[in-house]
């Protein structure tokens, strides 16, 4: 990890426990004044009301030992945006949907980290997979074979280390060997979910990472789970949602990751269950991509082409636009190298809805066919 000054750090963990995240108006104030400057304002008061009131409750809270002490008790460590090992291309994407007026939230001012501190490069291939935390046994079976099977082929598996979906998710990348993250609504030192230790420390052991915005000692709540549902939908390129409700908090990440522009895709379930309405009612909306497995998962969240089944048989494709559907390549006959257009104006071109428009640009910035612009979208030249 490249070096970063004790004072950078010791600014940006006093300015992470000082406000509840995403805290929109601290992060601008420290986006304007910078990390160090902008924790003496904060300390000494000296802060826009916006600011204020984000921050008037626990300003005097400076736990600068105290909090390192109960970091490296657990082996956890900060990393913050100044480190060549942020996440910056996923997480720079919070930022750009909130200045746009959309999106879950700013992104993180700093993270705490157990494991791989290299989150930049561990999440620069990866794709998150959600679901419901009653899980039934389908559920746990097709998310646990799905993260196998992407771990397999270099995907990191993000999730958030919650029972069922989750924690099958996680336990399938490492049955492979492979990397996975998990990402917590708590301190990492606060034992939540309690029957998940021994899996999060295999997590970190493996090659993974665990991280959360939380300082030390911060326990869970519900609001928490849903302001960390946004990181779990930018750390990922993709989201497959396995298993939900129509009220949930995997449906809330689902969300978060189409406000995002990530790809959401979503796996059926049997018509009669209630875990699978959430998924059911984003695939008739248009809201997601159905997928079956891991090869329908690399194929709309991966790089297109090189992410596809290395055994197509006779006729495989020879070009990245070969493998698009129908609907794939009327949005990108909409769009030429030489016109920005809105994705409101590429729906009505290609006639393709709405929700599915949005979900598909995203798939073919990922195959590098398109590029967003301010205002729109133009397809990169052939």
């Amino acid at each position: 990890m490249t070096e970063v000054c004790e004072e950078v750090l010791r600014a940006r963990a006093y300015l992470l426990r000082v406000a509840e995240p995403p805290g929109r108006s601290l992060c601008d104030f420290v986006a304007e004044h910078g990390p160090v400057r902008a924790a003496q304002l904060v300390r000494t008061g000296r802060t826009p009301r916006e600011v204020t009131d984000e921050v008037q409750a626990r300003r005097h809270l400076w736990c600068g030992e105290e909090e390192a002490a109960a970091a490296r008790a657990v082996g956890s460590e900060l990393l913050v945006p100044e480190h060549a090992d942020w996440p910056s291309d996923r997480l720079s994407r919070l930022d750009q949907a909130s200045l746009a007026g959309q999106g879950p939230g700013r992104s993180p001012l700093a993270l705490w980290v157990r494991g791989a501190r290299e989150l930049g490069a561990l999440s620069a291939r990866s794709v998150s997979v959600v679901g419901a935390r009653a899980a039934t046994g389908y559920g746990e079976q097709v998310a646990a074979e799905l993260a196998h099977d992407l771990a397999g082929r270099g995907f990191t598996v993000v999730s958030g280390a919650a029972y069922g979906v989750d924690g099958a998710a996680h336990r399938g990348a490492l049955a492979v060997r492979g990397r996975t993250m998990a990402v917590l609504a708590s301190g990492l030192d606060a034992g939540y979910p309690a029957g998940h230790q021994t899996l999060l420390r295999r997590i970190v052991s493996g090659g993974g990472a665990v991280v959360s915005e939380y300082p030390p000692g911060t326990p869970p709540a519900r609001h928490r789970f849903l302001v960390r549902n946004r990181l779990i939908a930018a750390l990922g390129e993709g989201l497959v949602l396995v298993e939900a409700g129509r009220r949930s908090g995997a449906r809330n990440t689902a969300g978060a990751a189409a406000a995002l522009g990530r790809v959401v895709m979503a796996v059926p379930g049997p018509v009669t269950s209630l875990m699978s309405v959430g998924c059911h009612d984003l695939l008739r909306d248009g809201g997601a991509l159905l997928v079956t497995s891991a090869d329908d998962v690399a194929e709309a969240a991966g790089r297109l082409g090189s992410d596809l089944p290395e055994d197509q048989g006779p006729g495989s494709p020879s070009r990245a636009t070969d493998a698009l559907s129908g609907e794939q390549l009327r949005v990108l006959d909409s769009l030429d190298a030489a016109r920005t257009r809105s994705a409101a104006e590429v729906s009505v071109l290609s006639g393709v809805a709405p929700a599915v428009t949005a979900t598909t640009l995203a798939v073919l910035r990922n195959a590098g066919l398109v590029c967003g612009r301010e205002g729109g979208w133009v397809a990169v030249r052939r």
